[in-house]
């Protein structure tokens, strides 16, 4: 390989360093303890050269990916060594929330001990972290330190020396200290799998020959997301939707975005949405980011790579009194999985409205979906000595392409559900029905995807904590297609909230139905087929 790169060559090495953070992946699922990671894949790996950007990732989870960016800046502004691994999960030091706790290893040069010639980072959903509840996703907390053990950028190996008294505090503050352990340690072999690939790579390459095929690589992304928003030019929409409520207060919450396209740059500007709230479904910047940067990869074609080069064609303007701009000490446990989903949807919203106006842009954005469940649904249930978490998948919104699909993760989310089997192997759970909720999808055109029913029976006395959107503003359809069915929580037969925390006794049911996607076009119109051009 030399300095200047042909296409063929470009695409090896972007094919080579996305599987150095699969393999990460693929290493961490297999080592982890908990179902929540081992299972669910509630997890994401990248790596990231000497300067901090992120040069590829895995096929892992959006809002994760979108926001470690920030994590490895973090790292580096703490004054990392070569060979030093970091640990932390403080929002505004590059985390997201508490429960994601991500580690960053300073990847040493292979000869020259001292010398960062770039960096591996893991996050990874953790089933506790601490706080007023198990599974460190609390509903009423108005605080971030209620809702677990707060994590600055802190140094837990140091050359290759193991920082025992900062892993024994950590796990000092936990309810299930050897779960914990365990995932950190799988993290651990995760980050040094990584290392061990870029270090391989650079005596592979050589010095010279990495930086220029960094560089390039970075450059194609970013030409060919600008690529695409130049077919945009011009484009001018705006959106709103809601949170309903924070948990502390049902009234709702406004996401307002207004969206440009201008020289190849996509802006996006938050004004209008709400002020930050008491309850916790506040968020970081990083996490607004992380959405926005999910949407612009999803306008592009399928062979882009993921990595720095798609932010730089973004643009985001987000007041400093925000619910997306959350300041220490606002709680923000359920920002990151709700407020990010409702970000998603407002922002392709915004787009498709653009692209309604715009004459110039008619037909060019043919696939943006109706909107899908717009939740993670986030599930979190346990007593002393266990604590078990997932998100659960809904209804895909319908496009101009075909149906949505069923029983899926939108947006932010691609994680999985937890098997029944590892359920309730692992927990005194078990699950009484598990199926798709059959029509539940948006009626049109294209029929929106359908949510999914799924009843827990404690077997012991717990608690179960749900952080849940979509509960009464139902997921709206695209172009005259019927909005998708809300979803329902129940604890027996008696109807929760959408956020909300009960005690359950043995024997008691617990039963979840997710949202539907929203329906595309009229029902009854005649199918467009996705070959079809625009009239």
């Amino acid at each position: 390989m030399t300095t200047s790169f042909d296409p063929l060559q470009l695409t090896v090495f972007a094919q080579h360093v996305a599987m150095l953070a699969e393999e990460m992946g693929t290493l961490l699922e297999r080592a982890s303890i908990s179902p929540n990671i081992r299972e669910r894949r509630d997890a994401s790996c990248a790596v990231f050269d000497a300067q901090g950007r992120m040069v590829a990732q895995a096929a892992h989870i959006p809002v994760h990916l979108g926001a470690m960016p920030e994590a490895v800046a973090a790292v580096r502004e703490a004054g990392a060594r070569a060979g030093d691994v970091y640990l932390l999960n403080d929002p505004s030091h590059g985390g997201s929330h508490l429960p994601d706790l991500t580690m960053v290893e300073a990847v040493a040069h292979p000869e020259e001990s001292t010398r960062i010639i770039g960096y591996t980072a893991v996050r990874a959903h953790h089933a506790d972290v601490g706080g007023m509840s198990p599974g460190s996703m609390p509903f009423g907390a108005t605080e971030l330190y209620q809702e677990g053990l707060v994590v600055p950028p802190v140094c837990i190996e140091r050359a290759g020396v193991t920082q025992h008294d900062v892993r024994r505090l950590v796990l000092a503050n936990v309810r299930t200290p050897d779960e914990r352990d365990g995932d950190l340690r799988a993290q651990r072999a995760a980050c040094a799998a990584g290392t061990r690939g870029w270090q391989t790579l650079w005596q592979q390459l050589g010095e010279a020959t990495l930086s220029h095929a960094v560089h390039a690589l970075l450059d194609y992304t970013e030409r060919r997301v600008r690529m695409r928003l130049v077919a945009l030019e011009g484009l001018r929409g705006s959106a709103q939707d809601v949170l309903e409520g924070d948990g502390l207060d049902d009234r709702a919450i406004p996401i307002v975005v207004q969206a440009q396209v201008e020289q190849g740059t996509l802006h996006l500007d938050l004004t209008g949405t709400s002020p930050a709230v008491r309850g916790n479904v506040n968020a970081p910047p990083a996490v607004a980011r992380a959405a926005a940067v999910f949407v612009l990869r999803v306008l592009c074609d399928d062979d882009v790579p993921v990595n720095d080069g798609v932010a730089r064609a973004l643009r985001l303007t987000i007041p400093d009194d925000c619910v997306a701009n959350a300041k220490r000490p606002r709680a923000v446990a359920a920002g990151n999985v709700e407020l990010s989903q409702r970000l998603t949807d407002v922002i392709f919203a915004a787009l498709a409205e653009g692209s309604r106006l715009c004459v110039a842009t008619e037909g060019v954005l043919p696939v943006l979906p109706a909107a899908g469940q717009g939740t993670m649904n986030n599930v979190t249930m346990g007593a002393p000595g266990w604590s078990f978490y997932e998100t659960l998948g809904g209804g895909q919104g319908a496009s101009r392409r075909g149906a949505g699909p069923d029983a899926v993760h939108v947006g932010m989310s691609n994680t999985r559900n937890t098997p029944i089997e590892a359920l309730e192997r692992a927990y005194p759970l078990r699950v009484l029905e598990y199926a798709v909720r059959r029509g539940s999808g948006g009626a049109g055109q294209h029929r929106g995807g359908d949510g999914v029913v799924r009843r827990y029976q404690a077997l012991e006395a717990c608690t179960a904590t749900l952080l849940t959107e979509r509960r009464q503003v139902p997921p709206p359809g695209a172009e005259g297609g019927a909005a998708g069915q809300c979803g329902v929580n129940r604890l027996n037969d008696v109807l929760l909230p959408a956020k909300t925390r009960v005690s359950m006794q043995a024997g008691d049911v617990l039963s979840i139905e997710t949202p539907g996607g929203g329906g595309w076009g009229k029902p009854g119109e005649r199918r467009v087929d996705a070959a079809t051009p625009p009239a």
